[in-house]
């Protein structure tokens, strides 16, 4: 749930993924030094981009290389498709890993990668407070194979978000999907907004985060992944809720360009999109074992000094929208969501200018499926 959360839910493990999460809770602060500079990268209005994504139908794509973000032991859908074939002739350039889904967003909001993925909470924030950026495609979410869950000790006597008052909920990164859901369930169970806030939440590494629980150092723990697998394998744990229990099946993060990148390069975005798009059906369409062992193909051939062991645990794409087609739901409910926590300006954000289906060959389909 930056982010996050996702893509194939792999956990990141060793002292590389300690350092990075150290700075996760500094994402917010950094987020409006970061905003001054995005702003500045605005350069067309929405007309100027909607009148170049209809020039660019069709076309070649304006540029060949697309910078990026990935993850340790992951892969993600883009670089899945690239290595099915589906980008060419553009080609993805990796320049390091992301610490969270708002630092990803950030950096391309910032012109410093071309493409970056978060959880849509944390797009609308993004957007209202002047962020050049739009969504085009989804690229994680939540099913009954793909979840995060709240878990606390077998024998805690939390049983109710109520119970919560004035107690501490551990989660990877702050400001993103694991602290809107818990601030959901909080709000459906009753909690006024001064009760919420005497709910504390920390971050903390994921890999740290189920030890901390068992040490009595937080009260609850948001654990997704393997690492949940394992904390339930070694028992002594129980699910309080989790973010599927709420929403139900939904996806849940997009991946944005800058407006600017958009209409200078409609071509290369459409092309991005479709092929990505086709490697959420291949995986969602594939026997899990040959997905598995494609991601795992990847890892091993890119060098990156990582394992891809703990792909063996993945389960599912968790995209709701076919070929990641984005559904107006998976938006409107965290811009409500925002409105009523008093975010005047991201009640200001209209849903189209937060993202585009424009590229996606899916879209038709899925509105045909969904009735929508």
């Amino acid at each position: 749930m930056e982010q996050k959360q996702m893509q194939w839910n792999a956990a990141v493990q060793g002292a590389a993924v300690e350092k990075r999460n150290r700075r996760r809770s500094r994402t917010a602060a950094a987020l409006a030094t970061v905003l001054s500079a995005a702003v500045l990268l605005t350069g067309c209005g929405g007309n100027e981009e909607k009148k170049a994504v209809a020039a660019g139908k069709d076309g070649e794509p304006e540029t060949l290389e697309l910078r990026y973000q990935g993850s340790v032991g992951s892969v993600t859908f883009p670089e899945l498709a690239e290595d099915l074939g589906y980008l060419a002739p553009v080609k993805l350039k990796w320049i390091g890993n992301t610490t969270s889904g708002p630092q990803d967003i950030q950096t391309a909001a910032t012109g410093q990668s071309d493409f970056g993925g978060a959880f849509n909470g944390a797009i609308i924030k993004l957007i209202s407070a002047g962020a050049p950026i739009r969504s085009v495609i989804s690229y994680y979410g939540m099913d009954e194979l793909t979840y995060n869950g709240y878990f606390v000790l077998e024998d805690s006597p939390i049983r109710s978000a109520r119970d919560l008052i004035g107690k501490k909920v551990g989660m990877n990164t702050l400001g993103a999907h694991a602290e809107f859901v818990l601030k959901e369930y909080l709000k459906r169970g009753g909690l006024s907004d001064d009760e919420i806030k005497q709910v504390t939440i920390v971050a903390l590494p994921p890999v740290n985060t189920e030890q901390s629980l068992r040490a009595g150092q937080i009260d609850v723990a948001v654990l997704g992944g393997i690492l949940r697998d394992h904390a339930l394998e070694r028992g002594g744990v129980r699910k309080l809720f989790s973010d599927f229990e709420l929403f139900g099946a939904q996806s849940a993060g997009t991946i944005v360009f800058t407006k600017k990148f958009i209409a200078d390069n409609p071509n290369t975005v459409r092309k991005f999109v479709e092929g990505t798009s086709k490697a959420i059906e291949w995986a969602r369409t594939q026997p899990r074992e040959t997905v598995i062992q494609r991601a795992q193909d990847i890892v091993a051939k890119r060098g990156r000094e990582e394992s891809g062991d703990n792909l063996k645990f993945w389960k599912s794409t968790s995209v709701a929208g076919k070929g990641g087609t984005i559904r107006p739901e998976e938006f409107e409910i965290w811009r409500k969501w925002l409105e009523a926590s008093g975010d005047k300006k991201a009640a200001g954000v209209k849903l189209e200018d937060l993202y585009t289906n424009e590229f996606n060959p899916y879209a038709e389909e899925d509105e045909k499926d969904t009735g929508k």
